[in-house]
């Protein structure tokens, strides 16, 4: 029995092998070429960016030289750049900044005439749009001109024009060579092989495009790419057991684990002899050269669309997918023993494991779920309904070395410290409800202390809100008592006492004078004159007069609307906006006449509305204040202010004053209705605060906006529209 069990066991584990090898070696390499398609096509990214970057480009570059080809470049070329001693052009050392402006490093002997700086102008052009713009996808960008120019963006290498030898070849490099006609005559972008750049010691690969002209090469544009990341990625992300290489088609190798590059600026030459031993370090030995040109035919041999190909000399198999843009073959090989050793691993499983571990398994754990759990779980299970009901005096087997016995020994301290701690607890409660009560005392105390805070600090605010509203009132209140003043020193009183002086003098001859004498002929007229003069002077006088009554009037409205805000509410009446923004303007009319400021209205007409006059006063003239002050810097002849009164919604209301003063700064948007903030000197910061208080009060808003420094500013205040007949709110 035991040897035919054996036999079918035998042929059961040979079945399964050949069964398994033969769907792992399928399952495998439909794997490996899957893995090689997705990887190339991940790893490719980076070139087609570079493709389309350089369409668009070339497209402006070529744009830019129609487009200056009328222009005078010698201001401007003078002004970039300089003649230097070493007989080369590069860019001013004054303000250059290679972080963020390209540099310029032209060659010693090139003939810089207007067409030669027509083209270097149009390429800095071009590089200063896109070489910022592209700084996430290219460590750099740049334009040659065939004259030996270069014009580079480079932000990690900022002073490579500044610092680079009068002498440096730049046009036998390959970057440069390549574009040429005879060696590019499809007029395509080409890539460089990849190379290890001598400034920044990292391995690139160069992507250029030529630019004609007229039929003639004029320029190279181009980017340099890093590939130092695709490279490490090559070496580290692989499939198990499998390794990748890189070679380009002209057997160029890019990339191999067994093959250190570093030694080198440019890759190894699949297809060159070997040069002897000890020559450079990282060659590869001669079994490598071999089997590397063993891999590099059969994957220029395989069959169109083939992506796997078996190399049976080697054992192994190699999946390969072309890279888009610089020519390059992805490879991966994959050894054959990796699919067998598999397989077989599966069979000894299917062998051993199929009937040893069933049956013993089985066995032990019988065993030990019967008489090393179950029994010390039910034991448990007991304890913990002793502990839940009160009674914390548990016993459990704590003899065992194993984790149950550690398991019960910490239950059993679990249970005293539970004790203990249900004793604190016990202890705690009494003493709680005390603390308790201190504690309330104490917030009791606290909140009284704040409540008298909170009392002054509202108390100052007030006082401070009277303080400059009052402020503005009385500025104008003061300024028609000084008008007042000079009118009633301008009156021409001291005629009126010569004409009596005069008549005085002929009383006796009144009438003789009169009408005799010269100047008693001009007298009778000269007195209506003045009494005209006189009538029209106090005219201005009252007028001046009942400014100052209204301001007055106005100071005790500010201080009654203070009052009302401390107290209660003020009920809303009607009020017509429009004379409402006139009577505003009257009370700072004086102060506009005097700093010329030219007032210009757009009034639509709108029903009366319900709102709290004083209150929209108050704003209104704050609001015309402070645009007079920021019109000091503005020449008198161009000062002007606009007011402008119109619906904006179906239930708003917006009152808009523009200024052309000094603007606002973008960044104190948030900070200009703050309390204290103020650009002034001798300002206080309470006006506009108090406004936009005032405007949330109202049930509206108090915005501003500005194009920036010396751009004015418009302050717009927004009121609900609320008609007489509608419901009236506080």
């Amino acid at each position: 029995m035991a040897v035919r069990i054996g036999v079918v066991i035998a042929l059961t584990t040979l079945v399964s092998y050949l069964h398994i090898l033969r769907t792992i070696r399928t399952e495998s390499l439909e794997h490996l070429a899957r893995h090689v398609e997705e990887r190339s096509q991940r790893e490719q990214a980076i070139f087609v960016i570079a493709e389309d970057s350089h369409a668009l480009i070339k497209q402006a570059f070529e744009e830019r030289l129609r487009a200056g080809s009328q222009e005078d470049p010698t201001f401007r070329f003078d002004t970039l750049l300089e003649l230097r001693p070493d007989g080369t052009i590069r860019n001013r050392p004054q303000g250059f900044d290679g972080t963020r402006m390209p540099g310029v490093w032209v060659a010693p002997g090139v003939n810089a005439d207007t067409g030669f700086r027509r083209r270097l102008l149009a390429a800095y052009d071009v590089i200063a749009q896109y070489g910022p713009a592209y700084r996430t996808r290219h460590i750099n960008t740049f334009i040659f001109l065939t004259e030996g120019v270069n014009v580079l963006y480079w932000p990690e290498v900022p002073n490579w024009t500044q610092d680079v030898a009068p002498d440096y070849p730049l046009l036998s490099f390959e970057y440069s060579t390549i574009s040429r006609p005879q060696e590019n005559p499809q007029r395509r972008m080409a890539w460089t092989r990849s190379y290890k750049d001598d400034t920044s010691g990292k391995w690139l690969v160069s992507a250029v495009t030529p630019v004609d002209q007229d039929g003639q090469h004029i320029a190279t544009l181009g980017n340099d790419v890093l590939v130092d990341d695709l490279l490490s990625r090559t070496l580290v992300d692989r499939l198990p057991g499998a390794y990748n290489i890189i070679f380009r088609d002209d057997g160029q190798l890019i990339a191999h684990p067994e093959i250190k590059l570093d030694g080198g600026t440019v890759g190894y030459d699949i297809l060159a002899d070997r040069p002897p031993e000890g020559s450079r370090t990282g060659l590869p030995t001669a079994e490598q050269q071999a089997h590397l040109r063993s891999i590099f035919e059969a994957v220029k041999g395989r069959a169109s669309g083939q992506t796997v190909v078996e190399l049976s000399e080697y054992g192994e198999y190699i999946a390969v997918a072309r890279m888009q843009g610089p020519g390059w073959n992805f490879v991966t090989v994959l050894p054959e023993h990796v699919v067998s050793s598999k397989a077989i691993e599966a069979a000894r499983y299917v062998l051993v494991f199929g009937l040893v571990s069933l049956l013993l398994e089985l066995l032990i754990m019988y065993w030990v779920l019967r008489d090393q759990i179950s029994r010390p779980l039910r034991s448990f299970t007991q304890a913990t309904a002793q502990v839940a009901a009160g009674d914390f005096g548990v016993s459990l087997e704590t003899s065992r070395e194993d984790e149950l016995g550690q398991l019960a020994r910490s239950f059993e301290l679990m249970a005293g410290a539970v004790r203990q701690r249900e004793e604190a607890l016990r202890q705690a409660n009494e003493g709680l409800e005390q603390r308790v009560e201190e504690r309330t005392r104490e917030l009791k105390d606290v909140h009284q202390q704040l409540m008298r805070t909170a009392r002054q600090a509202g108390m100052a605010e007030i006082a401070t809100n009277v303080l400059h509203n009052v402020g503005n009132v009385l500025n104008s209140v003061y300024t028609s008592a000084q008008l007042t003043r000079e009118r009633m020193s301008k009156m021409k009183l001291e005629q009126v006492g010569r004409v009596a002086h005069m008549l005085q003098e002929r009383e006796g001859e009144l009438a003789t004078f009169l009408t005799q004498d010269d100047r008693g002929r001009h007298l009778i007229p000269f007195l209506d004159r003045l009494g005209q003069n006189l009538l029209d002077d106090r005219g201005e006088i009252l007028e001046l007069i009942d400014d100052i009554g209204r301001y007055t009037e106005h100071i005790g409205d500010i201080v009654k609307v203070q009052q009302n805000h401390a107290r209660m509410p003020r009920l809303q009446e009607p009020v017509s906006l429009a004379e409402l923004v006139e009577d505003a303007l009257r009370f700072t009319s004086s102060d506009f006449a005097r700093n010329q400021v030219k007032v210009e209205r757009q009034m639509a007409p709108l029903a009366p509305v319900l709102t709290d006059k004083h209150k929209v006063l108050m704003i209104l003239v704050n609001l015309f204040s402070n645009a007079r002050y920021a019109m000091d810097g503005v020449p008198p002849e161009e000062r002007r202010l606009t007011v402008k009164l119109e619906p904006s919604a179906s239930d708003r209301v917006r009152i808009e004053v523009r200024d052309n003063g000094v603007g606002i700064a973008p960044e104190l948007f948030t900070r200009i209705f703050q309390y204290g903030f103020t650009t002034r000197q001798e300002g206080h910061g309470f006006g506009l605060h108090s406004s936009a208080l005032a405007a949330q009060e109202l049930g509206g808003s108090l915005t501003v906006h500005s194009e920036g420094v010396g751009q004015g500013a418009t302050f717009v205040l927004e009121l609900p529209l609320l008609s007489p007949g509608g419901p009236r709110g506080a």
